[in-house]
This record gives structure tokens, C-alpha cells and sequence, in this order.
């Protein structure tokens, strides 16, 4: 009576792990599934990426010229912007970054 016992726990706790794997296995996969939901790619047309780098004269940094937001400066020309908020600071206070400009 003893053996068949031994066999029905070792059936028993097989069952368990397998079910436990399974589990995992599950959540892991929905883990992975909903990490690439929210990663969407950004569709940027090809046409609007060019090879030529413009600086922001607010915060220093290099975009294409393409995906800056572009603005007239009281001089005719134009001047870059990686965001709006970066171009309403510059309206405000166009003498604080003219000379990054």
C-alpha cells in the first residue's frame, strides 16, 4: 500500500509543478506582450528626416532639421526648436538666447 501511495504523491506534486510552469509561462508571456504594446514605434515620414543637425538655442540640443519646429527670428532668419516649450521660452525672452541663436 505504501508504493501506490508514493506514486499517487509523486503524480500529485508533477501535476502541481507543470501546473506552476504553466502559470508562469502565461504571465511572462503577457509580461512580454503588453511591454511591445506600449513601445509603438514613432512614424516619422522619410521625407522629413534630413542629414543636416540644427542646434536649439534654449536647451543645446541637435535634431534633424526636418523634425524641429521652425520659427523666424527678428533678423529674417530662421531658428530651431526641438519643442514648443523651448519656443515659447525663446519668445519670451529673445535677448537671453540671442546669442545662441
Amino acid at each position: 500500500m505504501t508504493f501506490i501511495a508514493r506514486i499517487l504523491r509523486f503524480l500529485f506534486w508533477v501535476l502541481i509543478v507543470s501546473w506552476s510552469v504553466s502559470l508562469l509561462r502565461r504571465l511572462v508571456n503577457r509580461m512580454g506582450a503588453s511591454a511591445t504594446d506600449r513601445e509603438q514605434p514613432i512614424d516619422v515620414p522619410s521625407d522629413a528626416v534630413s542629414r543636416k543637425l540644427v542646434r536649439d538655442p534654449v536647451c543645446g540640443m541637435h535634431l534633424a532639421e526636418g523634425l524641429a519646429i521652425a520659427e523666424r527670428s527678428s533678423s529674417g532668419e530662421p531658428v530651431f526648436f526641438c519643442s514648443e516649450e523651448c519656443r515659447n521660452k525663446f519668445i519670451t525672452e529673445p535677448r537671453k538666447f540671442a546669442a545662441n541663436a
